[in-house]
């Protein structure tokens, strides 16, 4: 079952907010796919991500270097197939070893290794509408997925002192 969320950010750190929720509710296994044009917010996004789940650095974008791994109560796993044109350079980097029950894994540029990734998985697909406004659309792919976009659309309802706004 799909389940799916839009919500808009107005700024960079309302999208890290965002991110901060979201690895706040991991609880290790997760695999997070991140679609967008350059400038969307993705590293936002996954920076985030790394403070929810307690990693004290921001989170870099990881292009030149496929992967960074950062510690906090969970492992995050950045990666980022921007640099990556074939599937086999997806499959040579190993990229399964990041996917395990002591870790959350955001994937930039994930539509590359469409066909290699797991297919269960939370697909955030994140579009510039101008001026530092962004929709962020969550999409579920798998039951365990359904369930935690389930919790955040909860967790988003129940922060009045946020001006999110959602769909």
């Amino acid at each position: 079952m799909e389940s799916k969320l839009t919500v808009y950010t107005g700024s960079p750190q309302e999208t890290r907010n965002l991110g901060r929720l979201l690895g706040s509710l991991a609880s290790g296994g997760e695999v997070y796919l991140l679609t967008g044009n350059l400038g969307t917010g993705k590293t936002h996004l996954v920076q985030g991500i790394g403070f929810g789940l307690g990693v004290k650095e921001y989170a870099c974008s990881p292009s030149f270097m496929i992967a960074r791994e950062y510690h906090g109560r969970l492992m995050l796993y950045h990666l980022d197939l921007y640099r990556l044109d074939r599937i086999e350079e997806i499959v040579d980097i190993g990229v399964e070893q990041y996917f395990n029950n002591n870790s959350v894994c955001a994937i930039e540029w994930a539509e590359k290794g469409s066909g290699v990734l797991p297919a269960e998985n939370l697909s955030i697909e994140l579009e510039d509408l101008g001026s530092d406004k962004r929709r962020i659309t969550f999409i579920s792919h798998g039951e365990r997925y359904s369930e935690l976009v389930r919790r955040l659309r909860e967790s988003l309802g129940h922060k009045s002192e946020v001006a999110w706004n959602f769909q």
